[in-house]
Parts: C-alpha cells; sequence; structure tokens
C-alpha cells in the first residue's frame, strides 16, 4: 500500500500466532516509545491464533491494528502487515520481543547512514541466577546479527528497519526459507547496503528447554535446506556444512568457556553440554533431510 500524505512515518510489522501474553509486553514498550504515537503506527498480522481474531484485538487495545493473516507463517504474516500498513519506513519485530524506549528513534536515525538497518538483539533468561542449560546456550549463540548484518549481509526480523520504497524493489517474504536471510540478501544483491546499528535495541528472551530449541532448529535446519537447493550444486554444498558440524564443536566449546556472557562455571558447563548434543543432532538431521530427498 502506497503512504499518503496523512500516513504515519513508521509502521511497525509485528507478526502474531498463539503468543498473547509476550504481544502485551512488546505492545507495552512500544506505546511508551519516545517517538511521538502520531509518527508511527503498529500493525499486528495474526497467523491464525487459537483464540481468535477478536480476541486478539481486545488484547492490543486501539492503539494497534490488527489484520487477519490467512496463510500460515512468519514470512506470509509479515507480508501481510506489510500490505495493511501506510508508513514509508518499516520497522519489524517479533512479538516476543521487548524494544527499547528508543528503539524506534534510533532506527531511524541509523537509516541515515546506510539503506537498511539491522540492529542488537540481546538475549535474556527467566532467571539469571538459575540458567536452564538450553537459555545458557542460547546466552552465547542465538541471534548474532551484528555477524549477520556485517558478514552475511541480512538482519533478523526481530530487528529490521527498511524504508518501504527499498522492500517494494526487493520483493515480499519468500515462505519455506529463512525468510530474513533470503531477504536480506536478495537486497544486498539489488546493491543496497546493510549497516548494524547497536543502539537500535531489543531483548528476546531464551528457548527455555531442550524442546524449544529443538522446535527452532528443526525449522531452521528445514528451511536452510530449502534455500540450499535453489543455488547449483546446493544439496553438495548442504552436505559439506553437515560434516562440518562436529568439527565446529571445539573451537565452539571455548567460545563457551571465554564468553562474558556466561559468569558462572556451571552455567557454561550446561551450555557446552547442550552443544554437543544439538550439533550431533543437526548432523544426523542434516543427513535425514538430505536422503529423504
Amino acid at each position: 500500500m502506497a503512504a499518503s500524505r496523512s500516513a504515519p512515518s513508521v509502521s511497525v510489522i509485528i507478526p502474531h500466532f498463539n503468543d498473547v501474553a509476550n504481544l502485551r509486553a512488546c505492545l507495552t514498550l512500544l506505546f511508551a516509545q519516545t517517538l511521538p504515537a502520531a509518527e508511527f503506527e503498529i500493525i499486528v498480522a495474526d497467523n491464525n491464533s487459537a483464540i481468535g481474531l477478536d480476541a486478539v484485538r481486545a488484547a492490543c487495545g486501539e492503539r494497534a491494528r490488527v489484520v487477519h493473516a490467512p496463510v500460515q507463517g512468519a514470512a506470509a504474516a509479515r507480508n501481510a502487515g506489510v500490505d495493511a500498513s501506510r508508513g514509508r519506513i518499516l520497522a519489524f519485530i517479533d512479538s516476543d520481543c521487548r524494544p527499547a524506549a528508543d528503539w524506534l528513534v534510533n532506527g531511524i536515525a541509523a537509516l541515515s547512514q546506510a539503506d537498511m538497518v539491522g540492529g542488537s538483539v540481546e538475549v535474556s533468561a527467566k532467571d539469571d541466577q538459575s540458567m536452564t542449560p538450553t537459555e545458557a546456550f542460547e546466552m552465547v549463540f542465538a541471534f548474532d546479527n551484528k555477524r549477520y548484518v556485517e558478514d552475511e549481509r541480512f538482519s533478523v526480523t526481530a530487528n529490521m528497519f527498511v524504508p518501504r520504497v527499498i522492500f517494494d524493489k526487493v520483493g515480499n517474504f519468500r515462505a519455506a526459507v529463512s525468510e530474513d536471510k533470503d531477504w536480506g540478501q536478495r537486497a544486498a544483491a539489488l546493491g543496497y547496503r546493510w549497516i548494524y546499528a547497536p543502539d537500535v535495541r531489543v531483548t528476546h528472551p531464551a528457548r527455555h528447554d531442550w524442546t524449544e530449541l529443538l522446535s527452532k532448529w528443526r525449522r531452521i535446519t528445514r528451511e536452510s535446506y530449502m534455500t540450499a537447493r535453489q543455488k547449483p550444486f546446493g544439496a553438495f554444498g548442504f552436505l559439506l556444512r553437515s560434516w562440518a558440524l562436529p568439527f565446529s564443536i571445539l573451537p565452539h566449546a571455548l567460545h563457551i568457556l571465554r564468553s562474558s556472557k556466561l559468569h558462572r562455571l556451571r552455567d557454561k558447563i550446561n551450555a557446552t553440554g547442550i552443544l554437543f548434543r544439538i550439533r550431533w543432532w543437526r548432523f544426523i538431521e542434516l543427513h535425514r533431510i538430505l536422503l529423504s530427498n
């Protein structure tokens, strides 16, 4: 939808699925942004939540606009949010993220330095004094957006700013692949430039247990395979990456032991245990996917 004269400067796009408690917390912080309320709108694209659209609207109140995203998947939900929005800048965030009070102000400012912005995603545990092993692992490895932006030319959609005119030229998010990586690299291939902005901050809760972590990596592994299939000799490259996983355990275990994000030896030992477990699971899962295809 093209922006009009009365349109807000920024449209905040939030995909949502069965996560009302976190959505409320995210919206509370968005309502308290230092950017004047008249300058931004909030679009919640609900992806068939079990409680129904009316209940999601009631949870969001009048300040956020809820739209129905009937095609299941985060990519389709974000696209539905963009279609319903009016701002000249699109700010993407996840429903379980906690934006800093100056998130929008700093995100807009960072766009003056580049075409697209990826911000900082800080990982938080439910209780810093009593982390689960999975939380300790996530504290070290989850959401390395600085590396993604600077080395891999994409930003996670948990914290991404892009002008609408660029989004329209690159096109919608694609389903069945790692949609943020795919979109970001398509944008970079067209010559648009990324910048990492550490003061554009959101916080994201760490996965709490093995089941949550496995769900995340099952999705990422499947999406990575679908992305690899689109490239020449993609399946072969996918196989090579799978064989790198066991050899990556030792250097990454040393990274855990040296990490300043974990302060207790117990947490570092627990995170290392999860590292061994998830890397071998991914090794087996990658081969299962290759054999089944």
